[in-house]
């Protein structure tokens, strides 16, 4: 799909289904000022030439669970296989092809720390061909989950973004604790975010009544919220890139801030590790990146050295995790 292909309309469908996966074609038109049959033809077109698909996530910061993401230097024979493994995962959020194919990366949510053990310090561990294992917990996010990349294209006048913004969540005092229909429910939503309540009815064995009542408790919550995965290059975003940055503490929280709110950055958060924070950016081409290192990254006092790595391919991708 040529990214002249994708006009102001498309991006507002994006935008708006960032806003609310589960708007009703007739709620996004009538804020766009165009018919449901209109947006209702866009959405099959980008699903068809750009991948469109809304996934619905489980913010496990609501569950109480840390959040992790994974570097794994591997044989360049081996990384594809290992990516496709990590993807069939349940507990993986995101997963890319890095650094000429000898390094794989992934965004990972255990549910337990046993899991996370079993994980980090023993099965990954063991994996052939595996040559370093990286893990930094997430400690504190500044830009990503339900915060997503559409809303900085600006492609929504004011006036649009609030007619199709939902009503905000209210999070609980504490984490949330799900029953096993909770967990059938966002099961089915991770597979399509707009299945319909039939739909969510047969795959949870809920009636539709307890179906809607629980799919609004989840969201009113703050823990579901939806993603749009799409093929960036149609909207000239090419090149993704992590970049690991070594920030001085003192300026770690005002640094974090700065960078979200730079439009190329797609994820950021403060995690363990030599480098104390993560950012996730995108861009048109690497003469892009390279001025965004330079002159955005390198203007920002607080920062002492910046790693970079090139994303080759993106194997799973249900957005970066909010924790």
């Amino acid at each position: 799909m040529a990214s002249q292909e994708v006009d102001a309309l498309d991006r507002k469908l994006l935008q708006a289904l960032e806003l609310d996966g589960r708007a009703p074609f007739s709620r996004i038109g009538e804020a766009l000022g165009v018919s449901d049959q209109t947006v209702a033809r866009r959405f099959r077109r980008l699903r068809t030439a750009a991948g469109l698909r809304v996934t619905g996530v489980a913010d496990d910061a609501r569950l109480g669970r840390d959040a992790w993401i994974v570097r794994l230097g591997c044989t360049p024979n081996v990384a594809e296989r290992l990516a496709a493994a990590l993807a069939r995962r349940p507990d993986t959020q995101y997963v890319d092809l890095l650094s000429g194919g000898t390094e794989v990366m992934c965004a990972m949510l255990p549910r337990s720390r046993r899991e996370r053990d079993e994980l980090l310090l023993e099965r990954l561990q063991r994996t052939p061909r595996v040559t370093s294992v990286s893990a930094h917990c997430i400690l504190h996010p500044f830009f990503g989950g339900p915060m997503g990349w559409l809303r900085k294209t600006d492609a929504l006048t004011p006036a649009e973004e609030a007619a199709l913004r939902p009503p905000p969540a209210a999070p609980a005092a504490g984490p949330v604790a799900l029953d096993a229909s909770d967990e059938a429910l966002l099961a089915a939503l991770r597979r399509d975010g707009r299945a319909g309540i039939g739909e969510l009815r047969a795959a949870t064995g809920l009636s539709a009544a307890v179906v809607a009542r629980r799919l609004e408790a989840l969201r009113s919550t703050g823990v579901l919220y939806f993603a749009v995965e799409y093929d960036r290059e149609p909207l000239g975003q090419a090149v993704e890139a992590m970049c690991w940055l070594t920030v001085a503490p003192h300026a770690l929280a005002e640094t974090g801030r700065a960078v979200a709110e730079h439009r190329e950055v797609r994820f950021a958060a403060a995690v363990t590790g030599r480098a104390n924070l993560a950012v996730l950016v995108l861009c048109r081409t690497t003469a892009d990146l390279y001025r965004y290192l330079s002159e955005r990254l390198g203007a920002l006092t607080g920062v002492g050295s910046v790693e970079t790595t090139l994303t080759l391919r993106r194997v799973k991708d249900l957005t970066w995790p909010a924790y």
